[in-house]
């Protein structure tokens, strides 16, 4: 969903710029640093669980990174679910054991083809995690290339580095104590391209986003489908500050992000220029408990009742602002309660929306008179138990604080409607720490090949296979080129493959088939049947629906499961003459004119157990006679 905050900004005049991080995860057999396969798992098929608490710790230079620092203010539990397809690597009870080879070759595959200078020697590195996502609370990070380009129709950008690392652990749930991580994710090759700040337009970052997407998939050896890639988006615009997105899941998403946060920050500094107009401040946080001792509100009825109080904070010169819209749906006052939730509050209430949600005008004139807030002023308030509320409304009125300064840098997460919310500060420099159990590795750009680019492709298929332009891309751009190719060298019409691969398999997961449990030997062997007579190209939709639904079934068994074993011409014949029988009065009132009607019955009679033209031949010669 597009916003339309940013509709009538000049991206030029308003000085936006804006860089990419794209983190791909690689297709290889094992791990990076491990013998584990790269399989996804169902969380209830974990036999083991681990629990661990995570704590900052400082860099050699003795800093505290301020993002491990604000995460630490949070008492969260960590338990992470392990299976007999991860190991002690995995759980950290293990040193890592190597660098994947294949892993290595991939990535300079991905060096080469953004034109990047590989380093001479490679080096391991610690990278602080605060969120729990790994086991040992960093990730393992290599440095493989710099200082490399890629073209675009917006112009060239800048390649700055390319990172070969290991991937997150996968976030399952949120429990009262803290999140469940599943370990089969953790570990698996990931890359890591960041781009320079060269990009000056939402369309120039989507357009970024699809050429490194393009050769990504070029290689061959990329995983594919939900959650295998994501992009980061760090954007600014003058007088603002650098801010990172994460978790953008797809190309369209990357211009409305950057859309939307270019129009969050404009509005940002407006609210600036405002606040200090008034010569804004943030006051004490006071305890306001008796304030509503006696409300109606259901959320402070309920958290006074559990022994929680009710903390606020006053905001001078901030009425009208804390409501004012910064993207769809969201305002300063959303990004106050953003702070807020950090902490473990439900959010907060302030008076730019209030009296509402049970409270009164009454009570809001109470709390304006005990935190000696005037008209001019706003008030925001908590209701917790009491540490939560006074974490809460302390982060509150630290952000209140940010909004007098102006942007503050950090990290936001992306919404799927295009705007962002807040996660936590922008890291810092004092998070990388050298890896001392994996020694450095010295890799060679000439022992790989670049791979043909999918474009490339698209355009061999089409002239060498006499393909459409339209399929031949289909093809060189879906999954399953690699398929296609031995298919075609086995013998198998291009057309046909290409047409099985791309539009029958989109065809039959509309109708609910789970294709992606069919394997590349049942798309070979149900093509070997049809070119050995035994199935009727009619009949190949529904033996992939039955084999997508049973895969364990060889492709000749589910032809018979399925009922699809072909038919002689006679009893195509036959069948033919019934239909035209029953449609005796239109043959004789159109004639041959009855065709395309009566075509399509007599397939739908046979089931898709024998050859469109051998029926259309017996049809034609049917109406012939009548005619």
């Amino acid at each position: 969903m597009s916003t339309d905050a940013t509709a009538e900004y000049d991206y030029e005049e308003l000085g936006l710029v804006a860089g990419l991080e794209i983190h791909q995860q690689l297709d290889t057999a094992t791990k990076l640093f491990c013998d584990s396969p790269t399989v996804e798992r169902d969380p209830e098929e974990a036999d083991r669980e681990i629990t661990r608490r995570l704590h900052p710790t400082k860099s050699e230079l003795g800093e505290l990174d301020d993002a491990a620092v604000e995460a630490s203010r949070v008492d969260r539990e960590f338990t992470y679910l392990a299976y007999d397809t991860t190991c002690l690597v995995e759980e950290d009870d293990e040193p890592p054991r190597r660098v994947d080879g294949e892993a290595l070759s991939v990535a300079l595959q991905i060096a080469e083809l953004l034109d990047l200078s590989v380093v001479d020697q490679a080096h391991v590195m610690r990278k602080l995690v605060i969120d729990g996502s790994n086991t040992s609370g960093f990730q393992r990070s290599i440095l493989l290339g710099q200082d490399g380009e890629i073209e675009t129709a917006s112009g060239s950008v800048s390649v700055v580095d390319l990172m070969l690392e290991e991937e997150s652990a996968k976030r399952v749930a949120e429990t009262d104590d803290g999140v469940v991580y599943s370990l089969d994710r953790l570990g698996v090759p990931l890359v890591e391209i960041g781009t320079g700040p060269d990009i000056r337009s939402p369309e120039g970052a989507r357009e970024a986003a699809e050429r490194i997407g393009m050769l990504l998939r070029s290689t061959g050896a990329v995983k594919r489908g939900l959650g295998t890639i994501r992009q980061d988006v760090n954007v600014s615009i003058a007088d603002g500050a650098r801010v990172e997105v994460k978790g953008v899941q797809d190309l369209a998403g990357i211009e409305d992000i950057v859309r939307g946060e270019v129009g969050r920050q404009a509005e940002l500094l407006a609210i600036r220029d405002e606040l200090r107009e008034r010569d804004a401040g943030v006051g004490e946080v006071t305890d306001v408990t008796d304030v509503f001792a006696d409300t109606d509100s259901g959320v402070i009825r309920s958290a006074i009742d559990a022994g929680g109080t009710v903390t606020a904070v006053p905001l001078f010169g901030f009425d009208g602002l804390v409501g004012r819209e910064l993207q769809p749906g969201r305002r300063l006052g959303t990004e106050l309660s953003d702070h807020a939730k950090r902490h473990g509050a439900g959010g907060i209430f302030h008076t730019d929306e209030l009296p509402a949600y049970g409270v009164t005008e009454a009570e809001v004139d109470a709390l304006r008179e005990t935190v000696e807030a005037g008209p001019e002023d706003a008030v925001a308030i908590v209701a917790a138990d009491p540490e939560t509320a006074d974490l809460a409304v302390e982060a509150a009125a630290e952000r209140a604080e940010t909004a007098i300064e102006g942007v503050p840098e950090e990290t936001r997460g992306a919404n799927d409607d295009g705007t962002t919310r807040y996660l936590r500060p922008l890291p810092g420099a004092a998070r990388m720490y050298p890896e001392t159990d994996v020694p450095p590795v010295e890799p060679d750009p000439s022992d790989v090949e670049p791979p043909e680019l999918l474009d490339e492709k698209a355009e061999r298929y089409a002239a060498e296979f006499g393909l459409d332009a339209g399929l031949a891309e289909q093809v060189a751009f879906g999954q399953r080129f690699a398929l296609f190719e031995r298919a075609v060298e086995r013998g198998v019409d291009p057309t046909f493959a290409a047409t099985t691969l791309e539009s029958t398999t989109t065809e039959i997961r509309r109708d609910g088939a789970p294709v992606e449990s069919l394997t590349d030997e049942h798309f070979l062997d149900t093509f070997a049947l049809v070119e050995e007579g035994d199935l009727a190209k009619e009949g190949v939709p529904e033996l992939l629906a039955t084999l997508a639904e049973d895969p364990e079934l060889s492709a000749a068994a589910a032809v018979e499961a399925a009922g699809l074993s072909g038919v002689s011409e006679a009893a195509v014949r036959e069948a033919v003459a019934e239909v035209v029988e029953r449609n005796a009065d239109q043959v004789e009132a159109e004639g041959m004119g009855a065709f395309s009607g009566l075509m399509g019955e007599a397939m739908g009679a046979l089931r898709g157990k024998a050859d469109g033209e051998v029926v259309s031949d017996a049809l034609r010669e049917e109406i012939g006679k009548r005619s």
